[in-house]
């Protein structure tokens, strides 16, 4: 276990940091100034919260979300697999404090994937492979999918951000597969409207892909999930169709989401960790693995969607996502509630896993309400 001196203002004394596997100091809830009966409470309401009227067979799951849809073919892409049960992790100054469920399964966990996509660009423009957020993609990336006027208009931060407009096709998707609204209204200029779009973020990971020249589940691996002592357990998964070459090697392309499978699948024990990571702005037991600069980037509003920062980064501007919570919490979010909440009004981290999304509010109101 790591444990070192700060004075910065938003973290205690000491702080902890765990060390690999087991190694993780657990705390009771009285030791962290958490009282255990509503702790419980809050447990018990995800539970009841479950989505169990959702299959556990994501590959069909994944089936009929995209079923009878004319704006997309509804082929599945990437590996699925079979989810586990509702499942929790509450951290408090770096502690296990709670823990249910199955938190060591490694499950699908869909668009979370997309902070761990965003958290490699920053590693990218750490090292300086991209100098300036603001700079064109196209000045970097030269494969022909920004070679059209509309697309070589696109920033880094326009993807980011998901406010790219990105036209095209990729993996055999067009971009308006998955929004049914692209089929009524044009293409926008690249900074003029955000939207939620898997190909456009699986283009993003091709592009980041292009500018390390690595597998980027090996970059991650290597520069994060190692040296935050993450199991070997997860995996980042691409579609069988994405592949491409890199300077004559074969590379997988991993997506950003599993909206047609791929993806990450991760343990919520070691979501937890790079929550913990996100909390503790980079910072990793006395080593900055990812830059300050860059999670304040992250956590800055876009202004034509001010809840959302860098993807996957959730904000609670104005309190519109989570008024039970401080403003200044954030999450990492994806399909079936795979929500990882970081707190630093409360040196808090929480992750919860299926469980219906109407409820994460009422669920984190419960948990606040144990602080005493």
């Amino acid at each position: 276990m790591g444990v070192k001196m700060t004075t910065q203002a938003t973290q205690t004394a000491t702080t902890y940091f765990p060390g690999p596997g087991a190694d993780w100091e657990r705390r009771t809830p009285e030791q962290v100034g958490m009282d255990p009966d509503l702790l419980q409470k809050a447990i018990d309401y995800s539970n009841e919260s479950s989505r169990e009227g959702h299959l556990r067979d994501l590959a069909e799951q994944i089936r009929q979300n995209n079923a009878n849809k004319q704006y997309d073919d509804g082929v599945t892409l990437g590996p699925t697999k079979t989810r586990g049960a509702v499942t929790g992790v509450v951290l408090r100054n770096g502690y296990l404090v709670a823990e249910w469920g199955e938190p060591e399964r490694v499950d699908m966990t869909f668009s979370v994937t997309k902070s761990f996509l965003s958290t490699v660009a920053g590693l990218a423009y750490d090292r300086g492979l991209i100098r300036d957020v603001h700079d064109k993609v196209a000045d970097y990336v030269d494969d022909g999918g920004y070679d059209s006027p509309h697309n070589a208009k696109i920033t880094w931060d326009h993807s980011l951000r998901q406010i790219s407009e990105w036209d095209g096709a990729l993996w055999d998707k067009h971009y308006s597969a998955g929004n049914h609204e692209d089929l009524f209204r044009p293409v926008e200029e690249p900074g003029a409207a955000y939207e939620y779009n898997d190909v456009r973020v699986n283009r993003f990971s091709l592009s980041l892909l292009r500018v390390w020249k690595r597998p980027l589940p090996e970059v991650l691996k290597e520069h994060v999930m190692d040296p935050i002592d993450a199991s070997d357990t997860w995996k980042w998964n691409g579609y069988r169709n994405s592949y491409v070459d890199v300077d004559g090697q074969r590379m997988w392309s991993v997506s950003g989401g599993g909206h047609w499978g791929g993806g990450m699948w991760i343990s919520a024990r070691d979501q937890a960790r790079f929550g913990l990571l996100s909390l503790r702005r980079g910072e990793w037991n006395g080593k900055q693995l990812l830059s300050r600069k860059w999670v304040d980037m992250a956590t800055t509003p876009t202004p034509i969607q001010p809840t959302y920062g860098f993807m996957n980064w959730f904000l609670n501007t104005d309190r519109a996502l989570m008024p039970s919570v401080p403003e200044t919490s954030f999450y990492h979010l994806g399909a079936g509630a795979n929500k990882i909440w970081v707190d630093p009004d409360h040196d808090l981290v929480v992750v919860l896993r299926w469980v219906a999304t109407e409820h994460f509010d009422g669920f984190a109101k419960r948990v606040l309400a144990s602080i005493v």
